[in-house]
């Protein structure tokens, strides 16, 4: 059985909370990270990040956890868990930082410990990192992620995890490990559990473009889509999946799409359209005010209520409400910005963003926004439907 785990990435959104798991069932965890400012949080029993849990659990169990940016904690490890980001840059992903981390560890690591992958990839790339190692690294794993961010002490333990590995070893290694804190193990090949990450965030992705396409039709048709929503699912099952619009963001969905289409050459035709109508959408919106404005807009206050990537998390990793901000920015126009959650500078508080703007944008669909009033002398954009008008 193994009782010693090191989690590079460990201080991240995914690597913390499986941690955590992991030491509440009494195996000790090292999570190895580069981030100074995060890691001395975590040693201190401060949870960094929106956790559901989270902040329990890290003092509960802090006897089990050392955090460190000493990358020679690897050297003692039973098994390794790879969970730092892969971001796209310039509509590619970008693994560099990816390759180069098992560049600088190679060294640390042997063939006797067990390697997992956790990290958003695209197909090839286990393989590739087995072909780095050398052929008598055959105990490497890739096990990926699906779970909702902020969420994820509550639904790893009820998700299925997908495992595939190199080796029956790994295989065997990684469903052990995982039963811990897993209801359920499903073994794949190595190919299909790249595949089943990537089709997972695209499927959503484009359910959520397909909505906010309908949005855009029905604002320049003059008709409000959450009514039309509404109507057409009333009753009517085959419906009922219709997603609401809203801003379709974060460090996986995009990500992801966009993976799975560099990997196809770039033939992945609906994911292509999908990033085309979810990317498009803070600038439909720019252009929705310049033509309810018209030349008055300049003199408008614009007020971005909300800035994280979704609702009730402090995360604004590919914001497209962080990305309209800096469009109408770069337009000149006068904008500010409110987000209970987000630490960020020149962030007011929202009573104050919602008494000087003109102009006030859903950004976030946070729900403590849920019980403000917005003047009826305030024009609202409200793409999430957050008000249900």
């Amino acid at each position: 059985m193994i009782n010693n785990i090191t989690i590079i990435g460990g201080a991240g959104h995914i690597g913390l909370p499986l941690g955590i798991l992991f030491a509440d069932k009494k195996i000790n965890i090292t999570l190895y990270d580069k981030n100074h400012y995060v890691i001395k949080k975590i040693n201190k029993s401060q949870f960094p990040f929106m956790e559901k849990d989270g902040a329990r659990l890290l003092k509960k169990n802090k006897r089990k956890i050392i955090a460190t940016t000493n990358k020679n904690c690897i050297l003692n490890a039973e098994a390794i868990i790879v969970c730092i980001g892969t971001p796209v840059i310039n509509n590619k992903p970008d693994l560099i930082n990816f390759f180069k981390l098992f560049q600088e560890i190679k060294h640390l690591l042997n063939p006797n410990q067990l390697i997992i992958i956790r990290s958003s990839i695209y197909p090839g790339t286990c393989e590739k990192v087995y072909q780095f190692l050398g052929k008598e690294f055959i105990n490497i794993s890739y096990c990926p992620e699906r779970v909702v961010q902020g969420k994820s002490i509550e639904e790893l333990p009820k998700l299925p995890q997908i495992i595939s590995g190199i080796s029956d070893k790994a295989i065997s290694q990684s469903t052990k490990l995982f039963n811990l804190i897993c209801k359920k193990t499903i073994v794949t090949s190595i190919l299909e559990a790249e595949l089943i990450k990537l089709f997972s965030n695209s499927w959503r992705y484009i359910n959520f473009s397909i909505a906010n396409e309908f949005y855009m039709i029905c604002e320049n048709l003059g008709i409000n889509f959450n009514n039309l929503r509404k109507k057409m699912i009333d009753g009517y099952e085959r419906n009922k999946n219709i997603p609401t619009a809203g801003f379709a963001a974060g460090p996986c969905l995009f990500k992801d799409t966009m993976q799975l289409n560099v990997y196809l050459k770039k033939s992945f035709n609906l994911g292509a359209i999908a990033t085309k109508i979810n990317e498009g959408l803070p600038n439909f919106l720019y252009k929705k005010l310049l033509r309810k404005f018209k030349n008055n807009l300049k003199s408008k206050t614009i007020g971005i209520l909300g800035v994280s990537f979704k609702a009730d998390i402090d995360d604004i990793r590919d914001s497209l409400a962080i990305k309209l901000l800096y469009l109408l920015k770069e337009k000149k126009l006068n904008v500010l910005f409110s987000d209970d959650y987000v630490s960020l500078k020149n962030n007011i508080n929202k009573a104050q963003l919602i008494n000087r703007s003109d102009i006030i944008i859903i950004g976030s669909p946070h729900s403590v926004y849920k019980k403000l009033t917005i003047p009826k002398n305030k024009y609202l954009v409200d793409i999430w439907s957050l008000f249900g008008k």
